[in-house]
């Protein structure tokens, strides 16, 4: 008898079927980001605020300095900005200070302060800076009587140093003892360059014994603490004459005028003494040596007890 057996399927290797990473994928050679080609919409280059601030001056420097003639240039000038352009404006003023442009710098404030911009202590003292140097001194004590009634405890201690130089070169004493009374007032310890002015304006009215009491209370300091690199450093503090004219190391010009004519007539002095001595001291030697040859012919040694007697 026949016998009918069914016989298994074939079935393929499964790992062939099923294999962990497909055929189809193509794998990039080049690793990284596609580079991209530059943009054709940003071809133009930008304007950065330095040049825009030299483009501000050019405008309103061969101006006259007329209000109305400034201040329309420069509405002219910010008329295409989205917003105020406070950055030019300040690099703009910190320019025309180095210029020494008081009125310029009067009138740029102004107008920056009519358009509600720039309300900070660094332009309001720039302001009064400004007004004392162009010698608009009833402008000047107007902004630091609005400044002092409005901040009263909040008033920087520079603001106090710039007043008392003011009413200092202008001999104008009253008001510089008020500005010092609200200094201690309001608890500002005043630094080293307005003790040294307070005092001489003590010794020249002829009041010892203030100034003697005026050095006891504010002794020059010896140390101080300065911020270098966000870090509070302890150095040795500066003397009157070492500080600049910024951190109000000054004095009067008469002063100054004074050491400066001493100090040169004292050098003259010394040296016109030196060359006569000079000149005396080499015609003893020609004497020396003329008498010496006489005595004896072959010595030229100078004569020792001549140049001694001289």
């Amino acid at each position: 008898m026949l016998g009918l057996r069914y016989s298994l399927p074939y079935l393929p290797q499964t790992s062939k079927l099923f294999s962990k990473r497909p055929t189809n994928v193509v794998v990039c050679a080049a690793r990284g980001p596609r580079p991209r080609s530059p943009r054709v919409w940003k071809t133009r280059k930008r304007i950065g605020s330095i040049s825009k601030a030299a483009k501000m001056l050019a405008c309103i420097k061969e101006l006259s300095n007329v209000k109305e003639e400034v201040y329309g240039a420069l509405d002219s000038f910010i008329a295409w900005e989205l917003e105020f352009p406070l950055v030019i404006v300040k690099k703009a003023l910190a320019v025309l200070e180095d210029q020494r442009e008081w009125k310029k710098i009067i009138q740029v404030t102004k107008w920056m302060l009519s358009k509600g911009q720039g309300r900070t202590m660094g332009t309001y003292f720039s302001l009064l800076n400004a007004l004392a140097e162009d010698n608009r001194l009833d402008e000047a004590e107007e902004l630091w009587n609005k400044l002092f009634m409005e901040h009263l405890e909040g008033t920087p201690r520079k603001f106090f140093n710039k007043m008392i130089s003011i009413y200092y070169k202008r001999d104008m004493h009253h008001k510089l003892f008020e500005v010092f009374a609200d200094m201690e007032e309001l608890g500002v310890k005043p630094n080293v360059a307005i003790v040294n002015m307070v005092g001489k304006v003590f010794l020249k009215l002829g009041m010892k014994d203030k100034y003697e009491k005026l050095m006891m209370k504010y002794p020059p300091p010896q140390w101080e603490f300065r911020y270098i690199k966000g870090r509070r450093v302890k150095v040795k503090a500066k003397q009157l004459n070492e500080l600049s004219e910024g951190e109000g190391g000054f004095s009067s010009d008469e002063d100054k005028t004074g050491s400066e004519i001493e100090s040169k007539y004292e050098m003259l002095s010394n040296e016109e003494a030196s060359q006569d001595g000079e000149d005396l001291s080499e015609e003893d030697e020609e004497e020396g040596l003329s008498l010496n040859q006489r005595h004896i012919g072959t010595s030229r040694e100078p004569c020792l007890d001549h140049l001694d007697s001289s």
